[in-house]
Protein backbone atom coordinates (compact mmCIF):
# COMPACT_ATOMS: atom_id res chain seq x y z
CA UNK A 1 0.00 0.00 0.00
CA UNK A 2 1.39 3.40 -0.98
CA UNK A 3 2.06 5.85 1.85
CA UNK A 4 1.37 9.52 1.00
CA UNK A 5 3.84 12.13 2.21
CA UNK A 6 1.40 15.00 2.66
CA UNK A 7 -0.76 13.52 5.44
CA UNK A 8 -3.71 12.77 3.13
CA UNK A 9 -5.59 9.47 2.90
CA UNK A 10 -3.66 6.36 1.90
CA UNK A 11 -3.56 5.38 -1.76
CA UNK A 12 -4.83 1.88 -2.48
CA UNK A 13 -3.60 0.50 -5.79
CA UNK A 14 -4.81 -2.36 -7.98
CA UNK A 15 -1.91 -4.42 -6.64
CA UNK A 16 -3.08 -3.70 -3.09
CA UNK A 17 -6.47 -5.18 -3.98
CA UNK A 18 -4.81 -8.40 -5.11
CA UNK A 19 -4.33 -7.94 -8.86
CA UNK A 20 -0.75 -7.84 -10.11
CA UNK A 21 -0.55 -6.39 -13.64
CA UNK A 22 3.20 -6.96 -13.71
CA UNK A 23 2.70 -10.67 -13.04
CA UNK A 24 0.24 -10.82 -15.94
CA UNK A 25 2.74 -9.17 -18.24
CA UNK A 26 5.44 -11.58 -17.06
CA UNK A 27 3.16 -14.50 -17.93
CA UNK A 28 2.59 -13.16 -21.45
CA UNK A 29 6.34 -12.96 -21.96
CA UNK A 30 6.83 -16.45 -20.52
CA UNK A 31 4.32 -18.08 -22.90
CA UNK A 32 5.15 -16.26 -26.14
CA UNK A 33 7.49 -19.08 -27.09
CA UNK A 34 4.70 -21.60 -26.52
CA UNK A 35 2.44 -19.69 -28.90
CA UNK A 36 5.17 -19.42 -31.54
CA UNK A 37 5.70 -23.19 -31.38
CA UNK A 38 2.09 -23.71 -32.53
CA UNK A 39 2.31 -21.45 -35.58
CA UNK A 40 0.67 -22.81 -38.73
CA UNK A 41 -0.52 -21.59 -42.13
CA UNK A 42 -3.02 -18.81 -41.58
CA UNK A 43 -1.77 -17.77 -38.15
CA UNK A 44 1.43 -16.23 -36.85
CA UNK A 45 0.54 -17.09 -33.21
CA UNK A 46 1.75 -13.78 -31.80
CA UNK A 47 0.33 -12.69 -28.44
CA UNK A 48 -0.39 -9.29 -26.97
CA UNK A 49 -3.01 -7.81 -29.31
CA UNK A 50 -6.66 -7.25 -28.52
CA UNK A 51 -7.68 -10.21 -30.65
CA UNK A 52 -6.15 -13.11 -32.52
CA UNK A 53 -6.17 -13.09 -36.31
CA UNK A 54 -6.52 -16.02 -38.70
CA UNK A 55 -6.36 -15.99 -42.50
CA UNK A 56 -8.64 -18.70 -43.94
CA UNK A 57 -7.41 -18.09 -47.48
CA UNK A 58 -3.84 -18.40 -46.26
CA UNK A 59 -4.77 -21.76 -44.76
CA UNK A 60 -5.87 -22.98 -48.17
CA UNK A 61 -9.65 -22.92 -47.83
CA UNK A 62 -11.90 -22.11 -50.79
CA UNK A 63 -15.48 -22.17 -49.46
CA UNK A 64 -15.23 -23.01 -45.76
CA UNK A 65 -17.79 -23.46 -43.03
CA UNK A 66 -16.48 -22.50 -39.60
CA UNK A 67 -17.05 -24.90 -36.72
CA UNK A 68 -16.60 -23.76 -33.10
CA UNK A 69 -16.38 -25.66 -29.81
CA UNK A 70 -15.67 -24.76 -26.21
CA UNK A 71 -15.15 -26.93 -23.14
CA UNK A 72 -13.29 -27.38 -19.88
CA UNK A 73 -11.74 -30.36 -18.10
CA UNK A 74 -14.27 -30.86 -15.32
CA UNK A 75 -13.14 -31.83 -11.84
CA UNK A 76 -10.06 -33.58 -13.20
CA UNK A 77 -8.72 -30.08 -12.62
CA UNK A 78 -9.21 -30.58 -8.88
CA UNK A 79 -6.62 -33.39 -8.88
CA UNK A 80 -4.12 -31.23 -10.77
CA UNK A 81 -4.57 -28.35 -8.31
CA UNK A 82 -4.50 -30.48 -5.16
CA UNK A 83 -1.33 -32.29 -6.22
CA UNK A 84 0.51 -29.43 -7.94
CA UNK A 85 0.68 -31.43 -11.19
CA UNK A 86 -0.11 -28.85 -13.87
CA UNK A 87 1.91 -30.03 -16.86
CA UNK A 88 -0.72 -32.03 -18.76
CA UNK A 89 -4.09 -30.54 -17.84
CA UNK A 90 -3.75 -28.15 -20.76
CA UNK A 91 -3.57 -31.10 -23.16
CA UNK A 92 -6.94 -32.24 -21.80
CA UNK A 93 -8.36 -28.78 -22.38
CA UNK A 94 -7.35 -28.74 -26.04
CA UNK A 95 -8.41 -32.36 -26.57
CA UNK A 96 -11.93 -31.81 -25.32
CA UNK A 97 -12.42 -29.02 -27.86
CA UNK A 98 -10.59 -30.24 -30.96
CA UNK A 99 -11.96 -33.78 -30.78
CA UNK A 100 -15.41 -32.20 -30.94
CA UNK A 101 -14.39 -30.33 -34.10
CA UNK A 102 -12.89 -33.23 -36.02
CA UNK A 103 -16.01 -35.39 -35.59
CA UNK A 104 -17.73 -32.89 -37.88
CA UNK A 105 -14.99 -33.27 -40.47
CA UNK A 106 -13.39 -29.97 -39.48
CA UNK A 107 -9.69 -29.21 -39.21
CA UNK A 108 -8.93 -27.33 -35.98
CA UNK A 109 -7.38 -24.00 -36.96
CA UNK A 110 -6.85 -22.03 -33.77
CA UNK A 111 -7.36 -22.16 -30.03
CA UNK A 112 -7.83 -19.64 -27.24
CA UNK A 113 -7.78 -20.31 -23.51
CA UNK A 114 -9.30 -18.70 -20.44
CA UNK A 115 -7.32 -19.04 -17.20
CA UNK A 116 -8.94 -17.62 -14.05
CA UNK A 117 -7.24 -17.52 -10.66
CA UNK A 118 -7.42 -15.79 -7.30
CA UNK A 119 -3.74 -14.84 -7.25
CA UNK A 120 -1.61 -15.36 -10.32
CA UNK A 121 1.39 -17.63 -9.92
CA UNK A 122 3.41 -17.24 -13.10
CA UNK A 123 5.09 -20.64 -12.85
CA UNK A 124 1.80 -22.50 -12.43
CA UNK A 125 0.10 -20.60 -15.23
CA UNK A 126 3.08 -21.09 -17.54
CA UNK A 127 3.00 -24.86 -16.88
CA UNK A 128 -0.70 -24.97 -17.74
CA UNK A 129 -0.23 -22.97 -20.93
CA UNK A 130 2.74 -25.13 -21.91
CA UNK A 131 0.36 -28.09 -21.79
CA UNK A 132 -2.10 -26.16 -23.92
CA UNK A 133 0.70 -25.56 -26.42
CA UNK A 134 1.49 -29.28 -26.52
CA UNK A 135 -2.16 -30.06 -27.15
CA UNK A 136 -2.27 -27.52 -29.97
CA UNK A 137 0.82 -29.05 -31.57
CA UNK A 138 -0.76 -32.51 -31.37
CA UNK A 139 -3.90 -31.14 -33.03
CA UNK A 140 -2.10 -28.98 -35.60
CA UNK A 141 -3.84 -25.79 -34.51
CA UNK A 142 -2.43 -22.42 -33.50
CA UNK A 143 -2.64 -20.93 -30.02
CA UNK A 144 -3.48 -17.37 -31.04
CA UNK A 145 -4.59 -15.83 -27.77
CA UNK A 146 -6.36 -16.15 -24.47
CA UNK A 147 -7.36 -14.41 -21.29
CA UNK A 148 -5.80 -14.50 -17.84
CA UNK A 149 -8.18 -13.25 -15.17
CA UNK A 150 -6.87 -12.56 -11.67
CA UNK A 151 -9.91 -12.38 -9.37
CA UNK A 152 -9.00 -12.15 -5.67
CA UNK A 153 -11.88 -13.03 -3.38
CA UNK A 154 -13.57 -15.13 -6.04
CA UNK A 155 -11.09 -18.02 -6.18
CA UNK A 156 -9.52 -19.19 -2.93
CA UNK A 157 -5.94 -20.31 -2.29
CA UNK A 158 -4.30 -22.00 -5.27
CA UNK A 159 -7.58 -22.67 -7.08
CA UNK A 160 -7.87 -21.82 -10.76
CA UNK A 161 -10.27 -22.58 -13.55
CA UNK A 162 -9.81 -23.30 -17.24
CA UNK A 163 -11.90 -23.03 -20.36
CA UNK A 164 -10.90 -23.55 -23.96
CA UNK A 165 -12.27 -22.30 -27.26
CA UNK A 166 -11.40 -23.84 -30.62
CA UNK A 167 -12.40 -22.92 -34.16
CA UNK A 168 -12.03 -25.18 -37.16
CA UNK A 169 -13.07 -25.19 -40.79
CA UNK A 170 -14.49 -27.68 -43.24
CA UNK A 171 -15.21 -27.16 -46.91
CA UNK A 172 -18.88 -26.80 -47.74
CA UNK A 173 -20.31 -30.22 -48.51
CA UNK A 174 -17.71 -32.09 -46.43
CA UNK A 175 -19.47 -31.88 -43.06
CA UNK A 176 -19.94 -35.02 -40.99
CA UNK A 177 -22.06 -36.96 -40.17
CA UNK A 178 -23.38 -37.96 -43.58
CA UNK A 179 -27.06 -38.82 -44.04
CA UNK A 180 -26.36 -42.08 -45.92
CA UNK A 181 -25.60 -44.32 -42.91
CA UNK A 182 -27.25 -47.67 -43.63
CA UNK A 183 -27.67 -51.11 -42.12
CA UNK A 184 -24.47 -53.08 -42.61
CA UNK A 185 -22.06 -50.18 -42.10
CA UNK A 186 -19.20 -50.99 -39.72
CA UNK A 187 -18.58 -49.39 -36.31
CA UNK A 188 -14.88 -48.89 -35.49
CA UNK A 189 -13.52 -47.80 -32.12
CA UNK A 190 -10.27 -45.96 -31.39
CA UNK A 191 -8.80 -46.68 -27.94
CA UNK A 192 -8.78 -44.11 -25.17
CA UNK A 193 -5.83 -43.47 -22.88
CA UNK A 194 -8.00 -43.98 -19.80
CA UNK A 195 -10.75 -41.93 -18.21
CA UNK A 196 -9.94 -38.87 -20.37
CA UNK A 197 -11.80 -35.84 -18.90
CA UNK A 198 -15.26 -37.04 -17.93
CA UNK A 199 -16.68 -38.64 -14.80
CA UNK A 200 -14.10 -37.27 -12.38
CA UNK A 201 -16.63 -36.27 -9.76
CA UNK A 202 -17.39 -39.98 -9.44
CA UNK A 203 -13.70 -40.92 -9.73
CA UNK A 204 -12.80 -38.58 -6.87
CA UNK A 205 -15.71 -39.84 -4.75
CA UNK A 206 -14.59 -43.44 -5.24
CA UNK A 207 -10.98 -42.60 -4.38
CA UNK A 208 -12.23 -41.03 -1.15
CA UNK A 209 -14.45 -44.03 -0.39
CA UNK A 210 -11.44 -46.30 -0.87
CA UNK A 211 -9.41 -43.98 1.44
CA UNK A 212 -6.73 -43.50 -1.20
CA UNK A 213 -4.54 -40.41 -1.21
CA UNK A 214 -3.38 -39.01 -4.53
CA UNK A 215 0.21 -40.07 -3.85
CA UNK A 216 -0.82 -43.63 -2.99
CA UNK A 217 0.03 -46.36 -5.50
CA UNK A 218 -2.71 -46.69 -8.12
CA UNK A 219 -4.50 -50.03 -7.54
CA UNK A 220 -4.75 -50.48 -11.31
CA UNK A 221 -1.28 -49.25 -12.37
CA UNK A 222 1.64 -50.74 -10.41
CA UNK A 223 4.55 -48.36 -9.93
CA UNK A 224 2.42 -45.27 -10.61
CA UNK A 225 0.78 -42.91 -8.13
CA UNK A 226 -2.98 -42.58 -8.24
CA UNK A 227 -2.71 -38.91 -9.24
CA UNK A 228 -0.29 -39.56 -12.10
CA UNK A 229 -2.43 -42.41 -13.41
CA UNK A 230 -5.66 -40.41 -13.28
CA UNK A 231 -4.02 -37.33 -14.85
CA UNK A 232 -3.07 -39.28 -17.99
CA UNK A 233 -4.10 -36.76 -20.67
CA UNK A 234 -6.99 -37.18 -23.06
CA UNK A 235 -5.98 -38.52 -26.46
CA UNK A 236 -6.18 -36.17 -29.43
CA UNK A 237 -7.44 -37.97 -32.54
CA UNK A 238 -7.28 -35.10 -35.02
CA UNK A 239 -4.27 -35.90 -37.20
CA UNK A 240 -5.00 -39.60 -37.83
CA UNK A 241 -8.64 -38.88 -38.65
CA UNK A 242 -7.89 -35.98 -41.00
CA UNK A 243 -5.19 -38.06 -42.70
CA UNK A 244 -7.61 -40.96 -43.14
CA UNK A 245 -10.26 -38.65 -44.57
CA UNK A 246 -7.81 -37.13 -47.04
CA UNK A 247 -6.44 -40.50 -48.14
CA UNK A 248 -9.86 -42.06 -48.74
CA UNK A 249 -11.61 -39.36 -50.75
CA UNK A 250 -12.85 -37.04 -48.03
CA UNK A 251 -16.14 -36.91 -46.21
CA UNK A 252 -18.20 -36.79 -49.41
CA UNK A 253 -16.87 -39.74 -51.40
CA UNK A 254 -14.88 -41.76 -48.87
CA UNK A 255 -16.04 -44.62 -46.65
CA UNK A 256 -16.02 -42.62 -43.41
CA UNK A 257 -19.58 -41.49 -42.74
CA UNK A 258 -19.70 -40.37 -39.11
CA UNK A 259 -17.57 -39.88 -36.01
CA UNK A 260 -18.55 -39.68 -32.34
CA UNK A 261 -16.31 -38.32 -29.58
CA UNK A 262 -17.01 -40.51 -26.53
CA UNK A 263 -17.22 -38.07 -23.63
CA UNK A 264 -19.84 -37.60 -20.90
CA UNK A 265 -22.65 -40.06 -21.51
CA UNK A 266 -20.24 -42.71 -22.76
CA UNK A 267 -20.97 -44.95 -25.72
CA UNK A 268 -24.66 -45.12 -24.81
CA UNK A 269 -25.38 -41.44 -25.35
CA UNK A 270 -22.72 -40.28 -27.82
CA UNK A 271 -23.14 -42.82 -30.61
CA UNK A 272 -26.84 -41.90 -31.06
CA UNK A 273 -25.86 -38.25 -31.64
CA UNK A 274 -24.48 -39.12 -35.09
CA UNK A 275 -27.01 -41.72 -36.25
CA UNK A 276 -30.21 -41.02 -38.21
CA UNK A 277 -33.40 -42.33 -36.59
CA UNK A 278 -33.69 -45.05 -39.23
CA UNK A 279 -30.79 -47.10 -37.84
CA UNK A 280 -29.15 -48.28 -34.62
CA UNK A 281 -25.73 -49.63 -33.64
CA UNK A 282 -24.97 -53.08 -32.28
CA UNK A 283 -21.78 -52.93 -30.19
CA UNK A 284 -19.93 -56.10 -29.19
CA UNK A 285 -18.39 -55.44 -25.79
CA UNK A 286 -16.10 -58.48 -26.10
CA UNK A 287 -14.06 -56.95 -28.94
CA UNK A 288 -11.77 -54.90 -26.71
CA UNK A 289 -10.36 -54.84 -23.18
CA UNK A 290 -11.17 -51.70 -21.22
CA UNK A 291 -8.09 -50.27 -19.43
CA UNK A 292 -7.63 -51.50 -15.88
CA UNK A 293 -8.73 -48.17 -14.38
CA UNK A 294 -12.29 -48.95 -15.45
CA UNK A 295 -12.21 -52.33 -13.74
CA UNK A 296 -11.10 -50.59 -10.55
CA UNK A 297 -13.86 -47.99 -10.85
CA UNK A 298 -16.50 -50.65 -11.49
CA UNK A 299 -15.39 -52.64 -8.45
CA UNK A 300 -14.89 -49.66 -6.12
CA UNK A 301 -18.32 -48.27 -6.92
CA UNK A 302 -20.09 -51.59 -7.39
CA UNK A 303 -21.20 -50.08 -10.68
CA UNK A 304 -23.45 -52.05 -13.02
CA UNK A 305 -22.33 -52.31 -16.62
CA UNK A 306 -25.08 -49.96 -17.82
CA UNK A 307 -23.81 -47.24 -15.47
CA UNK A 308 -20.23 -47.72 -16.67
CA UNK A 309 -21.29 -47.47 -20.31
CA UNK A 310 -23.16 -44.19 -19.86
CA UNK A 311 -20.66 -42.56 -17.49
CA UNK A 312 -17.21 -43.43 -18.89
CA UNK A 313 -15.68 -44.10 -22.30
CA UNK A 314 -14.76 -47.62 -21.09
CA UNK A 315 -11.67 -47.71 -23.32
CA UNK A 316 -13.09 -46.30 -26.58
CA UNK A 317 -12.46 -42.58 -27.01
CA UNK A 318 -13.65 -42.16 -30.59
CA UNK A 319 -16.11 -44.11 -32.75
CA UNK A 320 -16.27 -44.13 -36.55
CA UNK A 321 -19.11 -45.36 -38.75
CA UNK A 322 -17.67 -46.67 -42.01
CA UNK A 323 -19.05 -48.22 -45.20
CA UNK A 324 -18.52 -51.97 -45.06
CA UNK A 325 -16.48 -52.15 -48.26
CA UNK A 326 -14.08 -49.47 -47.03
CA UNK A 327 -13.63 -50.58 -43.43
CA UNK A 328 -10.51 -52.72 -43.92
CA UNK A 329 -8.72 -49.96 -45.81
CA UNK A 330 -9.60 -47.35 -43.22
CA UNK A 331 -8.35 -49.61 -40.43
CA UNK A 332 -5.00 -49.97 -42.23
CA UNK A 333 -4.68 -46.22 -42.72
CA UNK A 334 -5.38 -45.53 -39.07
CA UNK A 335 -2.82 -48.15 -38.08
CA UNK A 336 -0.23 -46.40 -40.25
CA UNK A 337 -0.87 -43.27 -38.17
CA UNK A 338 -0.21 -45.11 -34.93
CA UNK A 339 -3.80 -45.86 -33.98
CA UNK A 340 -5.07 -49.26 -32.87
CA UNK A 341 -8.57 -49.34 -34.39
CA UNK A 342 -10.95 -52.13 -33.42
CA UNK A 343 -14.11 -53.19 -35.22
CA UNK A 344 -16.61 -53.09 -32.36
CA UNK A 345 -19.92 -53.52 -34.12
CA UNK A 346 -22.22 -52.72 -37.01
CA UNK A 347 -25.19 -50.62 -37.97
CA UNK A 348 -28.52 -52.40 -37.61
CA UNK A 349 -32.23 -51.59 -37.80
CA UNK A 350 -33.54 -49.61 -34.80
CA UNK A 351 -33.84 -51.67 -31.64
CA UNK A 352 -36.94 -50.02 -30.19
CA UNK A 353 -38.68 -46.76 -29.45
CA UNK A 354 -36.41 -43.75 -29.55
CA UNK A 355 -37.24 -42.77 -25.97
CA UNK A 356 -36.75 -46.20 -24.44
CA UNK A 357 -33.87 -47.40 -22.29
CA UNK A 358 -33.57 -51.16 -22.05
CA UNK A 359 -31.43 -53.87 -20.59
CA UNK A 360 -27.85 -53.04 -19.67
CA UNK A 361 -27.62 -49.67 -21.34
CA UNK A 362 -29.46 -50.52 -24.56
CA UNK A 363 -31.41 -47.66 -26.11
CA UNK A 364 -33.22 -46.96 -29.35
CA UNK A 365 -29.83 -46.49 -31.03
CA UNK A 366 -27.33 -48.70 -29.20
CA UNK A 367 -27.64 -52.40 -28.45
CA UNK A 368 -24.87 -54.12 -26.50
CA UNK A 369 -23.76 -57.69 -26.98
CA UNK A 370 -21.47 -59.62 -24.62
CA UNK A 371 -19.97 -58.13 -21.48
CA UNK A 372 -17.22 -55.60 -20.80
CA UNK A 373 -13.76 -57.08 -20.28
CA UNK A 374 -11.17 -55.24 -18.22
CA UNK A 375 -7.40 -55.36 -18.67
CA UNK A 376 -5.20 -56.45 -15.78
Amino acid sequence: MSQPTDGSSKTITYRDSGVDIDAGNALVEAIKGVARSTSRAGADSSLGGFGGLFDLKGAGYRDPILVAANDGVGTKLRIAIDTGRHATIGIDLVAMCVNDLVVQGAEPLFFLDYFAVGKLDVATAAAVVSGIGEGCRQAGCALIGGETAEMPGHYQGDDYDLAGFAVGAVERGEILPRPDIVVGDVVIGLPSSGVHSNGYSLVRRLAAEEKLGWDAPAPFAPGTSLADALLTPTRIYVKPILAALEATGGATDGPLKALAHITGGGLSENIPRVLPPTVAAAVDLTTWHAPAVFGWLAKAGNLPEAEMLRTFNCGIGMVAVVAKDGADGLVRLLQEWGEAPVVIGEITPPSGERSSAKGKGDSWAVRYEGALKYAG
